[in-house]
C-alpha cells in the first residue's frame, strides 16, 4: 500500500520548471494519441513507460492525480472500428468498452509498484453542478490522503458534448484547481508549443509569462495520431486556465515526461499569471453555463469591478434570458462586454420589477424578503 503524504502547505514551492522535482501534487494529462492508435487499440510500450515515469515521481514524495484521455480510442479495436466514429452513439460505445480495458492496463501496471489506483469518472455537467464539484473535490482529496493514485477521464459513456469539450485539456486544468495542485503537466504528441510550423522552420517557445507571447503564434488542430480531438488550441486554454488561477503549467510529449518531470529545459512552461482561486470561483468563471445577463450602469460596473461590491437592484438597467434564483448568470456593461459572472438572488420574472429601485424602497413595495442583493460578491467572479 502507497504510502499517505503529510498534509499540504499553502505556499507553492514551484515557480518554474526546475522545480517541478519539489512538487507536492501535480496533476499530468495525457493524450489519446500518446496511448493508442487506431490499429492497435491500447499501445502498451507507451502506458507502462508513462507508469513508470510516475510511479518514479510518487516515490519522490510527489502526489499525482492522471488525466487520462484514450478510452474512445481504446475502444475501436475491439469493436472493428478503423477510426473514432463520428455519431455520438458509437462514440459512447467505444468509451464503454475501452474505459475497462485502459483502467484494467493502468491497474496492472501500477501494482508494479504496489500503488493502488482510483477511477473518477466526470462529466462537465458534474462540475457545473456546485454540490457535485465539492462532491469530486472531497473523493479525489479522500484518494490522495488513503495512498491512491486518482484515474481522471471524462465519463465519456453518457457525455454529450463533453465529448468533443477539448480531449480533456481543460478538465486536466480544473481538476488541478480542484486539487490544489502546485503544477499541471500536460502530455501529448508534440514536443512544445512552436511560433509557428516545426515542419517550416519554427522556433520553440520555452517560456510564456503572458498573452503577448503568444501574439502571432498560430495553433493547430489536430493530433498526428488521429485518434484525439484535442490540439494546441486546447492545450494554450488549459494552461491559461492553470495559470490563470495560480498554477503553472508544462506543455510537451509524452516521450519528453521523465526530463519535464525532472525540472530539465523541455517543452514549454506558461508561468502563473493569476491568484490562486477558491473551487466555486474557478466553477463560475470556467464552467458556469451562464442562463441570462444582467445589465448593468456605468455605477454598477465601477462598484463592481473596482469596489469588489454585491450588485443592488438601483444599478440594473436590463435583465436578459430565463433563469431562477441560484443559477449563474453574467454581469455585463451598458456595451455588452462580459464583466463578471456570478450566481443571482432572484428569477428573470422578478428582476424587470426591481430595475434601479433601492432596497429600501422594494422592502417598502414588496416586502422584506426583497432587501437582499441581487448577486453577492461572495457569489461573483469578475472575468
Amino acid at each position: 500500500m502507497a504510502g499517505k503524504t503529510a498534509v499540504r502547505a499553502s505556499r507553492n514551492p514551484v515557480k518554474t520548471r526546475a522545480d517541478l522535482p519539489k512538487a507536492r501534487r501535480i496533476v499530468v494529462k495525457i493524450g489519446s494519441s500518446s496511448l493508442t492508435t487506431v490499429d492497435g487499440g491500447i499501445n502498451l510500450d507507451a502506458v507502462h513507460n508513462l507508469v513508470s515515469t510516475l510511479a518514479a515521481v510518487r516515490q519522490r514524495g510527489t502526489e499525482v492525480i492522471l488525466v487520462s484521455s484514450g478510452a474512445i480510442s481504446a475502444g475501436l479495436a475491439p469493436l472493428n472500428l478503423e477510426r473514432r466514429p463520428k455519431d455520438l452513439a458509437t462514440q459512447q460505445a467505444a468509451a464503454a468498452v475501452g474505459q475497462g480495458l485502459l483502467l484494467a492496463h493502468y491497474t496492472r501496471e501500477f501494482a508494479v509498484y504496489n500503488y493502488p489506483v482510483g477511477q473518477v469518472l466526470l462529466t462537465v455537467d458534474d462540475l457545473m453542478r456546485r454540490s457535485t464539484y465539492t462532491n469530486a473535490m472531497r473523493a479525489l482529496n479522500r484518494l490522495l490522503k488513503l495512498g491512491v493514485l486518482p484515474i481522471v477521464n471524462e465519463n465519456d459513456a453518457v457525455a454529450t458534448h463533453e465529448i468533443r469539450f477539448g480531449d480533456n485539456d481543460r478538465l486536466a486544468a480544473l481538476v488541478a484547481n480542484v486539487v490544489k495542485a502546485d503544477a499541471l503537466v500536460m502530455l501529448s504528441d508534440v514536443d512544445a508549443l512552436y511560433d509557428g510550423p516545426p515542419a517550416d522552420g519554427a522556433q520553440r517557445i520555452p517560456l510564456v509569462e503572458s498573452e503577448d507571447d503568444l501574439a502571432g503564434v498560430k495553433l493547430g488542430s489536430a493530433g498526428k495520431a488521429g485518434v484525439g480531438t484535442g490540439g494546441m488550441v486546447t492545450k494554450v486554454e488549459a494552461a491559461k486556465i492553470a495559470s490563470g488561477s495560480g498554477i503553472p503549467a508544462a506543455l510537451t510529449n509524452a516521450d519528453n515526461a521523465r526530463a519535464i518531470l525532472s525540472g530539465e529545459d523541455v517543452g514549454t512552461w506558461f508561468a502563473v499569471q493569476g491568484r490562486r482561486r477558491r473551487a466555486r470561483s474557478t466553477w463560475l468563471a470556467h464552467l458556469a453555463s451562464s442562463h441570462g445577463k444582467l445589465v448593468l450602469d456605468d455605477g454598477a460596473v465601477t462598484a463592481v469591478v473596482d469596489n469588489h461590491r454585491s450588485l443592488l437592484p438601483a444599478g440594473l438597467v436590463r435583465v436578459e434570458g430565463r433563469f431562477e434564483s441560484g443559477d449563474p448568470v453574467e454581469l455585463v456593461d451598458l456595451q455588452g462586454k462580459v464583466i463578471a459572472r456570478g450566481l443571482v438572488n432572484y428569477s428573470a420574472k422578478e428582476l424587470p420589477a426591481m430595475l434601479g429601485k433601492s432596497t429600501l424602497k422594494l422592502r417598502a413595495e414588496l416586502g422584506p424578503e426583497y432587501e437582499r442583493v441581487v448577486v453577492h460578491t461572495d457569489d461573483l467572479v469578475l472575468v
